[in-house]
């Protein structure tokens, strides 16, 4: 098979600017070359079997050199390999791209270009600079403020630059700032023209500061701004006060920890991002399902003999109709039983299943739920409580108090899932710690980790909050809905008042 290479920009760092078309080619590569600036879990997608390797270059050094990375994508290509090389930004605006084209073009392999968003677009974009502007500015240079230092001689024509009738774009140009500055001054820029310098574009923790071009190098020292940074000259940058919009989503700068399972957290993670945090997940637990045998096998063997069937939980409801699939059996055998739902998350889990619940409370507790199933017909019918191995009793002892017959089965188990040195690292940064169940409480607990000081603490309700209590933890804010929906607004609700002057 002939190898191919594929030149893909990853875009500027907030991984939901990546392409469809990179992410495409980054699940089906056989090896991926990546550089330091690419967003993070951008490689999430790659196959299992895919060769990954780091060709990054730090700040005045490379791991591996530009010579060697081209002839590393020959030599991978004419294996036969689907190669990505992965690049940050956009891989012909400062990234060498074209040299690896024309590396790959010498050598005769096929490869193909993946442009991605470069930093010098979005990263105005995420500070509320656009780059032109109908009054401001007409035109947009680019321009590097970090020229190969071999050169003979400089290729930048300072005076041209200086007279440029619009905005100039610096890349990689922070440690040199002041003396970019001189030349343009010097060559007749003026001084008082509004500058802005934006670190970490896109990223949750970017910081843009704006400035004089004559006073900002001072401004952007004194603030400790870093690599990587896009710098921007010109009136355009006067317009941040009027049309910034990142800083404004009500959750910009918290750092929020995610402690329920992985494979919940992307929904909570999500929501949480929208609204500008920094997520970092820190699962204190994962779920185990329970073997398809014993009461459990039986109790799904005779599923269509049940009146009742309730569910407390999404991981119920998935692992329910996943041994329904293995017995034989489909959402019909669910057609004579009234089902019922602890809340909306384990409600839409039904309906992607095909089934309505017919019973959903206003609170989404084991006690609501006992009083939502009153008007139900219970006494002397066969009930299934689908739920967690330990869970509370509540519920299937409620029923079982109207004379129904009760088969609690735990369809799965949750067990602790131990913090990697990383993720205790990302907890000590948060200033939320959010807690999904009880579960995540005691796990979290037990693990040795616990909330750094002066973190809030959030909770989905009063049973996770009463744990928090028991083992010695604040609770700063309680969901009203006891769902991810009514964690995410305590949260918000919290944040903002806290922001409120005194």
């Amino acid at each position: 098979m002939r190898g191919i290479v594929y030149l893909v920009g990853a875009g500027p760092g907030d991984p939901g600017l990546m392409t469809r078309r990179s992410l495409e080619l980054i699940a089906r590569a056989d090896a991926i070359l990546y550089d330091r600036l690419i967003p993070p879990d951008a490689l999430d997608g790659a196959r299992p079997e895919a060769e990954l390797r780091y060709v990054g270059k730090e700040p005045g050094a490379a791991a591996v050199t530009q010579e060697e990375t081209n002839q590393l994508l020959v030599e991978l290509a004419r294996a036969g390999k689907r190669v990505v090389r992965l690049k940050g930004g956009d891989p012909f605006v400062f990234g060498r791209g074209g040299e690896e084209a024309e590396a790959l073009a010498a050598a005769g392999v096929l490869f193909e270009v993946v442009p991605g968003v470069t930093a010098g677009v979005a990263a105005p974009a995420y500070a509320g600079i656009p780059v032109t502007h109908r009054d401001a500015a007409s035109a947009v240079a680019f321009v590097t403020g970090h020229e190969d230092p071999d050169k003979p001689e400089a290729a930048l024509d300072w005076d041209a630059l200086a007279r440029f009738p619009g905005t100039l774009v610096l890349y990689m140009g922070i440690r040199n700032l002041a003396l970019i500055a001189e030349r343009l001054t010097a060559a007749g820029r003026d001084p008082d023209e509004p500058v802005a310098v934006v670190e970490r574009g896109t990223h949750p923790g970017q910081r843009t500061i704006v400035g004089t071009l004559g006073g900002i190098a001072a401004r952007v020292e004194a603030d400790g701004l870093r690599p990587p940074a896009i710098t921007l000259v010109g009136p355009v940058a006067g317009l941040r006060d009027t049309i910034a919009w990142l800083e404004r989503r009500p959750l910009h700068g918290e750092v929020v920890a995610v402690t329920r399972a992985r494979v919940q957290a992307s929904a909570l993670a999500a929501r949480l991002r929208e609204l500008g945090a920094d997520v970092v997940e820190t699962p204190a637990i994962r779920t185990e399902p329970r073997p398809l045998d014993g009461e459990l096998l039986a109790a799904v063997q005779r599923i269509s003999d049940y009146a009742l069937v309730c569910l407390t939980s999404p991981n119920g409801v998935r692992l329910l109709f996943d041994a329904l699939a293995e017995t034989g059996h489909d959402a019909r055998a669910l057609a004579g039983a009234t089902v019922a739902a602890i809340g909306p998350g384990t409600a839409a889990g039904l309906e992607r299943r095909g089934v309505r619940a017919d019973v959903l409370p206003e609170q989404f507790v084991a006690e609501a739920l006992v009083e939502a199933l009153e008007p139900v017909e219970v006494e002397g019918r066969r009930v299934l409580v689908a739920r967690a191995a330990g869970a509370r009793s509540v519920l299937p002892d409620a029923l079982r108090g109207r004379g129904a017959e009760v088969d609690d089965v735990a369809f799965y188990e949750t067990v602790a899932e131990p913090l990697g040195d990383a993720e205790r690292a990302a907890l000590a940064r948060a200033t939320y710690v959010t807690f999904t169940s009880s579960s995540t409480v005691r796990f979290l607990l037990e693990s040795g980790a616990r909330p750094p000081e002066g973190a809030r603490v959030v909770s989905i309700g009063p049973v996770t909050s009463a744990t928090a209590h028991e083992h010695g933890l604040t609770v700063h804010a309680e969901a009203e809905r006891h769902d991810v929906d009514g964690l995410v607004e305590a949260l918000t609700a919290d944040a903002a008042q806290r922001r409120v002057p005194a």
